[in-house]
Formats: structure tokens, C-alpha cells, sequence
């Protein structure tokens, strides 16, 4: 089974447009929504409405906007980084271009800070390279070590996977900076 693509996003119309993108861009993933802060964490916890793993299985990447009701997204990513059985790659989509949002975003552990563009063909760009570079050519913790992550490992074994999470960040950011510069200068 293809894992699944968590898009975490309260805009019922942001939704439907990175839904789109994704599927133009020819993102086979099975993409999981949740309206909220408190739905993203209740999704990764299996409780309530998400207690169904075959249909709502954990996620390989989270798209994680901030601006959240009942949770916001700065403490959804906090949140998912204390858990050391979780290893989804987590990309912040916002709108917010807020020197603050951006450093604690990185600070808290998201593997990348993406700009939410208000034209959907560059948002079809976007969803193009997260496919091409997080979906295709990423290579994700392999499976034994979430499994060994979710029986309870030591402290040390934490802070060197928040190490490699850490240095999976600074090497993509290279990228996805290139990648938004390079989308700031499509003129469409």
C-alpha cells in the first residue's frame, strides 16, 4: 500500500487546490485531510474518527499549514516531533512570510517552509517538486526503525533521529530555496 499524504488545512478551498495540484502533478499517495490542529493529532493517535488504520494509515509527509484552529500549526509540529515513533517528513504550507514563523518553524523540526502562492499554477509547481524531490527521490527512515522508535527507545537514540532530522533539514533547504526563488521568478 502507497503511504498517505497527511495535508493538514482548516480552508475548505485550499484543499481542494492542493488537491488538485497533487493529482495533476501525478501524486499516487492517498491524500488524508484534517480540518484542524486537534484532528491532525487525533489522526497520528489513531483516536476517534481516524481509529481505522487501513483507511487512515500513518503518513510518509504532512503538509502543515499554521494558522489552525483549536491547535495551531507551530505546536502540531511540536507536538509530532516529541513522538519519537513518527518519522513523517513535515512541510510547512503558509501563507505567512513572517521571519518568526519561519525560524521556529525549522527550530521545531519541519523539514521545509513553503510559501502558499495564490496563483494555482504555481501551486501546481510546488506540488511537482514536493513529488519529485520528498515523494521520488527522498529516501525516508526505512520501517524497522519506526518500529524499534514505537517500543520505546533511549533518550540517545532520540536525539541522534532528531540529529538526522536535523541534517535532512539543512540539506534540503538548499533546495527548497532554490526551488522558491526559482518560483519567484515564473512569470505565468
Amino acid at each position: 500500500m502507497t503511504s498517505a499524504i497527511l495535508l493538514v488545512e482548516d480552508e475548505e478551498n485550499d484543499v481542494f487546490f492542493m488537491q488538485e495540484a497533487l493529482k495533476k502533478a501525478g501524486v499516487l499517495n492517498p491524500i488524508r485531510v484534517a480540518s484542524d490542529g486537534q484532528q491532525a493529532i487525533d489522526y497520528f493517535k489513531g483516536a476517534g474518527k481516524f481509529a481505522n488504520r487501513q483507511e487512515f494509515p500513518l503518513p510518509c509527509l504532512v503538509m502543515l499549514d499554521l494558522k489552525l484552529p483549536y491547535v495551531m500549526g507551530l505546536d502540531v509540529l511540536k507536538w509530532i516531533r516529541q513522538q519519537p515513533e513518527i518519522s513523517a517528513i513535515v512541510i510547512i504550507l503558509s501563507s505567512s512570510k513572517a521571519e518568526a514563523d519561519i525560524a521556529t518553524a525549522y527550530r521545531l523540526g519541519a523539514n521545509a517552509y513553503l510559501f502558499k502562492p495564490s496563483d494555482t499554477s504555481k501551486l501546481q509547481v510546488i506540488a511537482k517538486s514536493i513529488k519529485d524531490f520528498w515523494l521520488t527521490q527522498n529516501t525516508p527512515p526505512p520501517e524497522s526503525h519506526e518500529k524499534e522508535a514505537a517500543t520505546g527507545l533511549t533518550n540517545g537514540s532520540r536525539q541522534e533521529t532528531s540529529g538526522r532530522v536535523r541534517q535532512s533539514t539543512l540539506e534540503t533547504f538548499s533546495f527548497l530555496d532554490n526551488a522558491q526563488q526559482f518560483l519567484g521568478n515564473i512569470n505565468l
